[in-house]
């Protein structure tokens, strides 16, 4: 009894096993998943690119414009030069003597330390 159990289960099995490969190797499904396969290689390798020519394309215009500012263009060479930050500074100075000349402190008697007198402490209960 045993032994025809474990045959009908060797054959069916076999038959499910066989039918699965069949299935597998059919030829219909086969080309569809290679083509989309295809196309979905075509699709990344399309992004990758677009990507990459957006990013030589920035950093040649980078590149081109650290140029043109190392020329000798008169904007540049006007703001390079010395002379205004000599005109920063003495403006700054005489700004600040004028804000010198136009403080003025008051002094509070009554807020001013008194060494001689004893700050009370507060008592803890």
């Amino acid at each position: 009894f045993v032994l025809s159990n474990n045959t009908a289960l060797n054959s069916l099995l076999s038959k499910l096993l066989q039918d699965c490969l069949e299935q597998t190797n059919s030829s219909a499904p086969s080309p569809v998943r290679s083509v989309s396969n295809n196309l979905e290689i075509i699709y990344v390798l399309l992004l990758i690119g677009l990507f990459g020519f957006f990013t030589v394309g920035v950093m040649l215009t980078n590149i081109r414009s650290r140029r043109r500012e190392d020329s000798h263009d008169p904007y540049n060479t006007y703001i390079a030069t010395d002379i205004w930050y000599k005109k920063d500074r003495e403006y700054f100075q005489a700004k600040l003597i004028e804000n010198y000349k136009l403080c003025c402190v008051f002094e509070n008697q009554l807020a001013v330390e008194q060494p001689s007198m004893q700050i009370p402490e507060a008592k803890s209960s």
